[in-house]
């Protein structure tokens, strides 16, 4: 039976592979989506302390993978009942699968042109929950919210492009057309 290390090092392989060879983000998206997928099946991966979440925040952050120029950033997000995150972007495309229990997201779109620092109107466009082995995938641009709705917590395997602390990522508060830089602190 393979490792934890060895499943995550054979999926940032693969990751590496798609990344070189696709024609463009669409096509890396679909590529990578199934691979996640896969991995997400195996669950050689998972861990209990993968559950544990920061109370305030809602949600914690695991790291799995992440390369040395800070591309193909890996992480395990849980989510606590009830708790989520609001509206926010990455920056860079990113493929969420879900791994245990179903996740609510909000999708949003940006009126404003973005030139006035710390403004931003958004719109709510839809919506897409994901449960076990369901893959959103978020090509670069897209803005979303995230809700576990549910009375357990939720958990959600992320792929991004980049390392969201490397990125120009925002937090947006559309009740009061606010923007903000958006950091996380995994562990």
């Amino acid at each position: 039976m393979e490792s934890q290390q060895d499943d995550i090092q054979i999926l940032v392989g693969e990751l590496r592979n798609v990344v070189r060879e696709a024609a463009n983000e669409a096509e890396l998206l679909l590529l990578v989506g199934p691979l996640v997928q896969r991995m997400v099946q195996k669950r050689s991966w998972l861990g209990a302390d993968m559950y544990k979440a920061d109370p305030e925040m809602g949600y914690g952050t695991t790291l799995l993978h992440v390369e040395p120029d800070q591309s193909l950033f890996m992480v395990v997000d849980s989510w606590l009942p009830g708790r989520g995150v609001p509206p926010h972007d990455h920056d860079t495309w990113a493929v969420v699968v879900g791994v245990d229990g179903t996740e609510r997201n909000l999708f949003w779109q940006r009126l404003d042109d973005a030139q006035r620092p710390g403004y931003a109107e958004l719109q709510l466009m839809g919506e897409q929950c994901i449960t076990v082995r369901e893959a959103l995938l978020l090509p670069s641009g897209s803005i979303h919210s995230v809700i576990n709705e549910t009375e357990h917590t939720s958990l959600s395997f992320h792929v991004y492009g980049r390392h969201l602390n490397y990125t120009e990522r925002r937090q947006f508060d559309p009740e009061n057309n606010l923007e903000r830089p958006f950091k996380i602190s995994p562990r």
